[in-house]
C-alpha cells in the first residue's frame, strides 16, 4: 500500500522564489561539505530542505536525488582525469545499482513520514561514522577470481543502488567502504568508480522519484547550479583545511541531527 502522506500542505508555506532560494543555499552547502569533506551531499540538502522549503520527507529524498546525478558527473570526471576510476568495475557496480535503485525508491515512497525519517535518521549516524573511519578502513588481500569478483561487486552494486534509491543520497557512504573491505580496492580508486556507477544508478532513482511525484523543480533549479558550485570550492578548500579535525566535528553534527531524526519519526513529527 503507497503511503500518502507525502502530499502534505506543509510545503504551501513557503513561495516558489523562496523556494529556488532555499534550493541554491541547500545546494551550496551540500556540494561544499560533499566536496571538502567527501561525503555525499545529500546528507546535507535533505535536513536543509525539509526544514527550510517545508517538504516533505519523500519529497526531500527524489529532489536531492536528481541534484545527486549531476554532482556525481562531475566528480567522476574529475577522477577519471587524474586516473582515479576503474572502468570495468564501475560498469559492474552499475548495472546492479540501477536495477535496485528504483526499487529502493518506489519502497521509500511506501514508508509512512515517520518512518521514513527514523530510517533517515540511522543512515546518518551511519554516514557520519564511515566518514571518520573510511579513511583507516584496510583492505582484507582477499584475492578472488574473476568470476567471484564479478559476484561480489554485483552485490556491492545491488546493495547500494537501493540504499541510495531510498534515501536520496550518492551511495558512496556505502559502496566506497564496501568496495576497499570486500573488493580490495583503493580508497581514492573507490570514490571515483563509486562516482561514476552511480551515475546511471541515481538517474534510475531520481527518475522513479519524479514518476511518483517525489521531486519539486522549483527547489531542483536552484539545488543543480548551488551543488556545483559548492562542490568545486568545498575541493579546493580541502586542500587548505585540516580535514580531520573538520571530519570529527562533522561527524558530530551528524550523529546528533540523526538522533534528532529519529527522535521525531519516532514521535510522529512532521519536522
Amino acid at each position: 500500500m503507497i503511503y500518502s502522506e507525502n502530499a502534505s500542505v506543509q510545503e504551501t508555506s513557503v513561495t516558489k522564489g523562496a523556494k529556488f532560494f532555499i534550493g541554491i543555499m541547500s545546494g551550496l552547502l551540500g556540494g561544499f561539505f560533499g566536496g571538502l569533506l567527501g561525503l555525499g551531499g545529500g546528507i546535507i540538502m535533505i535536513p536543509l530542505m525539509t526544514w527550510l522549503a517545508k517538504m516533505t520527507q519523500h519529497q526531500a529524498h527524489g529532489t536531492s536525488l536528481v541534484a545527486i546525478v549531476f554532482t556525481a558527473i562531475v566528480g567522476a570526471a574529475t577522477y577519471y582525469l587524474l586516473g582515479g576510476v576503474d572502468l570495468k568495475v564501475a560498469l559492474i557496480l552499475a548495472i546492479s545499482a540501477t536495477i535496485t535503485a528504483r526499487f529502493g525508491a518506489r519502497y521509500a515512497h511506501s514508508l509512512p513520514e515517520k518512518k521514513l525519517k527514523v530510517a533517515f535518521g540511522f543512515f546518518l549516524i551511519f554516514a557520519s561514522t564511515m566518514l571518520v573511519a573510511k579513511g583507516y578502513l584496510p583492505k582484507t588481500g582477499w584475492a578472488f577470481g574473476p568470476w567471484a569478483s564479478i559476484i561480489v561487486f554485483l552485490m556491492i552494486g545491488f546493495v547500494t543502488g537501493f540504499v541510495s534509491g531510498m534515501m536520496g543520497v550518492g551511495g558512496g557512504g556505502v559502496m566506497v567502504p564496501l568496495m576497499v573491505v570486500l573488493g580490495n580496492i583503493g580508497q581514492h580508486v573507490a570514490q571515483g568508480t563509486s562516482l561514476l556507477a552511480m551515475i546511471p544508478a541515481s538517474i534510475s532513482g531520481a527518475s522513479t522519484h519524479y514518476k511518483l511525484g517525489n521531486v519539486k523543480l522549483d527547489v531542483v533549479w536552484g539545488l543543480i547550479p548551488g551543488s556545483l558550485i559548492g562542490a568545486y570550492f568545498g575541493a579546493t578548500a580541502a586542500n587548505h583545511l585540516p580535514e580531520f579535525h573538520l571530519k570529527i566535528a562533522f561527524a558530530a553534527v551528524g550523529v546528533w541531527m540523526g538522533t534528532k531524526y529519529i527522535k521525531a519519526g519516532r514521535a510522529g513529527k512532521a519536522g
